[in-house]
């Protein structure tokens, strides 16, 4: 049943190149709006609504970040600046059929308070679920400079009281019933931690069994750990997040392996949810961020394709959400260069039950 449900998908045909955006083309400069009546969706978010309604009830899809004015067409209904996005830009996200969950990104930089999630949740609809990540003054076992360079041993790593105080009851506070995730990703460990794998397992479980009981009124809200280390990929980091009723984030980034070498990790929980995040497109390599960047910009059309990766992980989706678990799936644009295409692709490949090409065909408008 398992291999079944993880199972790899037939082979596929060599990836079709990139073509030209169906959406409206950026080549001339368009003045960003003011928005003081706010972010509109873009016109023809509607006519996904007919493949929205196929897809598997307990799956999300969402992006990485929203404040992106190169979605015009495609999510806004116009060019605004980033700043306007990030502050009004979910009113318009929330309604688009296909995008359900959104990751918010910024609280790993720096922590968010209550009011900030709140102002967040009021612009989504009921059904809306947020995938927040935990601050990286809890995850990330080195206080970094500013280049990102470790410089110190962080001594509040995976500290109990610190991921409750500053991470968990915030975003349960000011999202209530709207979140969905709570992601610790943990950052490149130092050797110092990773050849004392027993250790960090151990304060990872005491932080993990201290989140599970700031949330015991709340046994929907998911809690997962992504980490940036093949190193930690073992059956005692199973068993730890099983005893504490967590799962594991399917990270799909240059540092890790690739997606069919992540999902043993899965089986070994079973039966449970899938929480994914695609950040970045494993052609770049490791410390590829940059590069991918300037690649993509922006962020229109798909610059990248990774038809591998998205059809396997339209099979996990399959698999796991026909066995009535839920599914949270966020993506970057620098896993393909455009979320919102990505998004669409991978519906479309749910639904079809097959790979598509590299743009996703626009469907007829929907009754």
């Amino acid at each position: 049943m398992q291999d079944d449900l993880f199972g790899a998908p037939p082979a596929l045909p060599p990836p079709s190149p990139p073509t030209a955006a169906a959406a409206p083309s950026l080549a001339a400069p368009a003045v960003p709006r003011k928005a003081a009546r706010g972010v509109l969706p873009a016109p023809d978010g509607e006519s996904w609504r007919a493949l929205a309604a196929q897809l598997p009830a307990g799956l999300r899809m969402g992006v990485s970040t929203w404040s992106y004015p190169g979605w015009d067409g495609l999510v806004w209904d116009g060019v605004y600046d980033a700043s306007t996005l990030s502050k009004k830009g979910l009113t318009a996200y929330g309604q688009h059929p296909l995008l359900r969950t959104v990751s918010v990104d910024r609280s790993f930089w720096r922590p968010l308070t209550t009011e900030q999630y709140a102002q967040m949740a009021v612009q989504v609809p009921p059904d809306f679920r947020f995938l927040v990540k935990c601050p990286n003054v809890v995850t990330d076992a080195q206080v970094r400079s500013e280049d990102g360079k470790g410089q110190s041993p962080n001594p509040v790593f995976l500290a109990p009281e610190l991921a409750v105080q500053q991470f968990v009851q915030p975003a349960l506070d000011g999202l209530g019933e709207k979140l969905g995730v709570l992601v610790f990703q943990l950052s490149p460990l130092p050797w110092d931690w990773l050849r004392r794998s027993g250790a960090l397992l151990e304060r990872l479980a005491q932080m993990l069994a201290a989140v599970r009981l700031a949330l015991a009124a709340h046994p929907q809200v998911i809690v997962a750990v992504e980490v940036r280390d093949p190193e930690l990929l073992t059956p005692e980091l199973a068993r730890v997040l099983k005893a504490q009723g967590c799962t594991y984030c399917l990270g799909l980034h240059g540092k890790m392996p690739p997606i069919e070498a992540q999902l043993p990790l899965l089986r070994a929980l079973w039966p449970g949810p899938l929480v994914c995040r695609w950040s970045l497109n494993r052609c770049f390599g490791a410390y590829g961020y940059q590069d991918a960047q300037k690649k993509h910009d922006p962020f229109n059309e798909i610059r990248s394709e990774d038809l591998h990766t998205r059809s396997v992980l339209a099979t996990t989706i399959a698999g796991i959400t026909g066995a009535g678990q839920p599914a949270f799936v966020t993506i970057s644009n620098d896993a393909e260069g455009c979320a919102p295409r990505s998004i669409a692709l991978l519906a479309q490949a749910l639904v079809a039950g097959q790979p598509q090409p590299s743009q996703p065909s626009q469907p007829s408008q929907s009754p």
